[in-house]
């Protein structure tokens, strides 16, 4: 994929490293790196370079009280359940690696949202 982010090719290719760790899965935005499924987002790369992550509540909890995070927070709202990963995580991509699954395995259990595009 082709860079028009802001992001550093040092950010996509850790973001890309670990979205091939799960089969069918594509980064997708040109500007503002994410991954979906159904039409549910559940990973991201904000602007500032701080990369968000959809959880189920006990994993959630569980990766807060871990990592010593907080929720993500993007354009000033907080993403109830969204985790801001630390970029020490975010670029050790084994360690994170199951984080992602278990987003993937989340957003497979929600409703799918209607497509906007034509």
């Amino acid at each position: 994929m082709k860079n028009n982010s802001t992001h550093s090719e040092d950010t996509l290719a850790c973001y890309d490293a670990l979205i091939a760790k799960v089969d069918g899965i594509k980064r997708k935005g040109a500007t503002m790196p994410y991954s979906s499924m159904n039409g549910n987002m559940f990973s991201y790369l904000e602007k500032d370079g701080s990369f968000g992550l959809r959880l189920p509540e006990t994993d959630r909890q569980a990766f807060l009280k871990k990592y010593k995070t907080s929720l993500f927070v993007s354009f000033g709202m907080v993403m109830q359940e969204y985790v801001l990963v630390p970029e020490n995580l975010f670029r050790n991509t084994r360690e994170l690696a199951p984080f992602f699954k278990k987003s993937v395995e989340y957003v497979k259990t929600l409703k799918p949202k209607p497509s906007t595009k034509k």
